[in-house]
């Protein structure tokens, strides 16, 4: 049997489809986004106030440019494992710990970066002007530059939660669930009768990854203040 068929026919199974069976695709799907999600909003609560107070009065520009290249140079796989040894030698949790903590620390750069270059990009005679309204700090940070950065954020959080999808598959290999990677582990496991559950989760990863591009770009088009969306479309056309 050739492994287009083998994959076909693991999609065919009964319990593929069941949302509370752990074998089935959406199960692991709803397991996927849970570790994917939670990584995320962590990882959004840990940085981006501070990026946004850290961009309103210029500072520590060195470290926004230095997170980019710390996280382009972060080895996935590397900081699972890493995080794995340190938890089994602490004697803690080594099912969950060790890829939430993975999947924050990879979602940090992209966050904090962005948010910092969103505000910062700002022109400075939007915020002056804001003061002489009579805003606060504080005001002119939540009302003005955190709704006008949003789209960058966005972006910046877009690649991290895609990030995030392909590092949970990778974090089957130390984890219980590990989403929709586990078939891609169990697969291997299984030797030449595993190839079309390898490849039916090598699909059902990047069809849930190409979802969630389709997802943060409808609301980065729903959160845009409509002023910047018709800028936008404007220099697009010039």
């Amino acid at each position: 049997m050739s492994i287009i068929d083998q994959t076909i026919d693991w999609f065919g199974e009964p319990n593929r489809w069941s949302w509370t069976d752990p074998a089935g695709v959406p199960y692991r799907t709803v397991e996927h986004l849970q570790f994917s999600l939670l990584a995320l909003a962590i990882s959004a609560v840990l940085t981006i106030p501070a990026a946004l107070w850290l961009a309103h009065y210029r500072r520590a520009q060195f470290l926004a440019t230095s997170a980019v290249n710390i996280g382009r140079a972060i080895p996935s796989f590397g900081l699972v494992i890493l995080f794995w040894f340190l938890a089994s030698r602490l004697e803690v949790d080594t099912t969950f710990w060790p890829l939430m903590l993975a999947l924050v620390a990879l979602a940090l750069p992209p966050l904090f970066t962005n948010t910092y270059a969103g505000v910062i990009q700002l022109e400075q005679e939007t915020v002056d002007a804001a003061r002489g309204t009579g805003y606060r700090e504080w005001q002119i940070m939540l009302r003005l530059e955190l709704p006008l950065a949003s789209p960058v954020i966005l972006a910046g959080a877009r690649v991290a939660f895609l990030q995030l999808v392909a590092t949970v598959a990778i974090g089957a290999i130390v984890n219980d669930g590990g989403g929709l990677g586990r078939y891609i582990v169990d697969g291997f496991a299984l030797g030449d009768p595993g190839h079309g559950e390898i490849l039916a989760g090598g699909i059902a990863v990047v069809a849930l990854a190409l979802v969630c591009e389709g997802v943060f770009a409808l609301i980065t088009r729903w959160v845009t203040p409509r002023g910047l969306a018709i800028q936008s479309r404007a220099e697009t056309r010039s």
